[in-house]
């Protein structure tokens, strides 16, 4: 009972002590505002010292009465529920990006309006580069001569040829000589910095397919080559194996116009201060050849090759490879609906650590399109998946963020919305394991999965 009487006494010598402060503190105010704001912080004083009383008293009689209470966290108590949000809630939900998406969709419509290129489906090697340390060899591939290096341009980490601006790279392979599918695609982007005058003024770059088996890499087998030079003009040549033959397919197709103007630059699918998108199919004995979107290449036969290398041949030091990728052959969109339930698409790709498309992901998007044209019945979950690079608080609203953009393209494309949904799923859901880079990039991907 003296316990009691004692904690109620300090209760009350606390509360009148805190009203004598505030009191005191209040009329030293007086003296110096004017009537109205007197009136003004008196109210709200009165209003401090009332709340500071009544959670001085609830604490005491709460740890009178209710001694094995833990105590509350005070900025949980302080925080409004009003403030608090929805387990789940998107944090984008609007349309605020539709126009941007419409743009790109737009500009993607033009420029690959006329291109059948058909990227594989099966991805086997990624390289962004992202993960890389300036400065350093890129940890991926293996060198046959010259120097390559991280660099970076115009925002993207890139692989650099810095070595006079010669040099040859290879994807580090299990089997150095033999690595390539029946069919397969390749693709990259391609930087090309505006020119200065004083420096090296034309780019040459080479594809070398190599043949099955053959190490001697100089005369391994298949070559394309591009050249740009500083007015603008580019062409692109090729000499390939022939099966079964020691004959060779070859042929050269000029970029730029060559009627004797100096506006060479304005017809070339290759442009100076853009990313060039660069893409190659091989499908048993067919091989082509495309430049953003445009077609160069059409060879019937080739010979199978087994790897491939890049070969820079001139100093020029303005360009960057980025966003290497390899995968193997494509299956029809509706066999693979048929048989998995759901699509896997590797060919919708985004602007690094953002859900901004890539021009060139519209050849998957208009496949899908015209797969849900075909079926009006075929509605889908548009869900995105990530690797486990970064944290769950950036992949999965960056995962929801894509799928949302994906929607919003295949709306511009013509396709009802309800019968679209989209998922985020961040890392959650891993296909294989990521502790390789190649169990992250086939982790890295969009499912189309059948409602």
């Amino acid at each position: 009972m003296k316990r009691i009487v004692l904690t109620l006494l300090a209760v009350s010598l606390a509360c009148v002590s805190a009203q004598a402060q505030a009191q005191d503190f209040l009329n030293r105010l007086k003296n110096k505002t004017k009537d109205n704001i007197e009136r003004k912080i008196e109210n709200r004083v009165e209003q401090k010292v009332d709340s500071t009383v009544n959670t001085t008293v609830d604490n005491a009689l709460d740890r009178l009465f209710n001694p094995n209470k833990k105590k509350t966290d005070k900025k949980a108590q302080e925080a409004p529920k009003g403030d608090e949000k929805k387990a789940g809630q998107s944090k984008s939900g609007s349309k605020s990006g539709d126009e941007s998406v419409a743009a790109v969709v737009k500009a993607a419509k033009a420029k690959y309006a006329k291109c059948d290129f058909v990227p594989g489906d099966d991805l086997f090697f990624e390289d962004d580069f992202q993960q890389e340390r300036l400065g350093e060899f890129p940890l991926r591939w293996d060198l046959f001569d010259g120097y390559v290096e991280i660099a970076s341009l115009e925002g993207r980490k890139v692989m650099a040829f810095t070595d006079n601006g010669l040099g040859q790279v290879t994807p580090n392979m299990k089997d150095k000589w033999a690595w390539l599918p029946d069919s397969f695609t390749l693709e990259f982007d391609l930087y090309l910095a505006p020119i200065n005058e004083e420096e090296e003024s034309t780019l040459g770059m080479e594809v070398i397919f190599g043949s099955r088996g053959q190490s001697d890499y100089y005369n391994a087998g298949s070559v394309v080559g591009f050249y740009y030079c500083e007015n603008g003009s580019s062409n692109m040549e090729w000499s390939l194996n022939k099966p079964g033959s020691d004959m060779r397919s070859s042929g050269q197709k000029a970029l730029g116009l060559n009627t004797g103007t100096t506006d060479y630059a304005s017809d070339s699918p290759i442009k100076a201060g853009e990313w060039n998108h660069f893409a190659f199919s091989f499908n048993k004995r067919a091989f082509k050849g495309y430049v953003n979107g445009f077609r160069v290449i059409n060879v019937p036969a080739m010979e199978a090759p087994g790897y491939f290398y890049f070969n820079s041949t001139s100093p020029y030091r303005f360009s960057g490879i980025s966003n290497v990728r390899l995968c193997e052959g494509a299956v029809p969109l509706y066999d693979r609906l048929i048989n998995d339930g759901k699509i896997v698409s590797y060919n919708i790709t985004f602007e690094t650590g953002k859900a901004e498309l890539k021009q060139e992901s519209i050849i998957e998007l208009q496949r899908i399109a015209a797969l849900m044209e075909q079926y009006p019945d075929l509605a889908f979950e548009v869900v995105g998946h990530t690797d486990n690079t970064g944290s769950d608080k950036v992949n999965d609203p960056l995962s929801q963020q894509r799928a949302e953009t994906i929607v919003a393209a295949l709306v511009e494309l013509g396709i009802n919305e309800a019968r679209l949904t989209p998922v985020g799923k961040g890392s959650h859901e891993p296909l294989v394991s990521n502790k390789t880079p190649e169990g992250r990039a086939k982790n890295r991907r969009v499912e189309f999965v059948k409602k």
